[in-house]
């Protein structure tokens, strides 16, 4: 399958993932999977946050807990089927976020106005309770504009060409 790599409207697949977030190929990364809600119109993830995670004894550090709630919002833009970058970002942190135990992470949109986007997100636990909550402004953006040069060298190292 040949990378797309177009703009707004159309799907954006490059050969290898290494997103910290949400990356398959990233090793050390946290690789959470979110799926589209039709019915709540929102970005779904089922996690677990292993011990690497650790920041308070047995909890999730808050870092941690940023980037989770920055991946539910960044893919609400999915639902947009734009590409969008988070300009703004605030994080609440209601209570700690236990390791070793089943979350939903959820990430909503609000509005959108010419490329800006307002999304929200939270982190569950499994009776419902909001542990973490954010509300944040993602800008859409022109990847190959932004980061053209960078998605050349990774699609050479893998024998790939922007027009493939």
């Amino acid at each position: 399958m040949s990378p797309q790599l177009h703009g707004k409207g159309h799907h954006h697949k490059i050969p290898r993932n290494y997103c910290f977030g949400c990356g398959v190929d990233n090793k050390e990364g946290m690789r959470l999977k979110f799926v589209y809600d039709k019915e709540r119109h929102s970005m779904v993830a089922r996690i677990r946050l292993r011990s690497r995670f650790m920041g308070p004894p047995g909890h999730a550090h808050g870092g941690v807990i940023a980037t989770v709630l920055d991946e539910a919002m960044g893919k609400v833009m999915k639902i947009h089927n734009v590409i969008a970058l988070t300009s703004r970002m605030e994080v609440q942190y209601l209570k700690p976020v236990p390791l070793h135990q089943t979350l939903i992470a959820e990430g909503r949109p609000k509005s959108h106005r010419g490329r800006r986007y307002w999304t929200v997100a939270e982190i569950r636990n499994q009776q419902g309770d909001v542990l973490a909550r954010s509300k944040g402004v993602f800008v859409a953006i022109d990847p190959m504009r932004k980061f053209g040069k960078h998605l050349e060298k990774m699609l050479k190292r893998v024998g790939k060409n922007i027009k493939d």
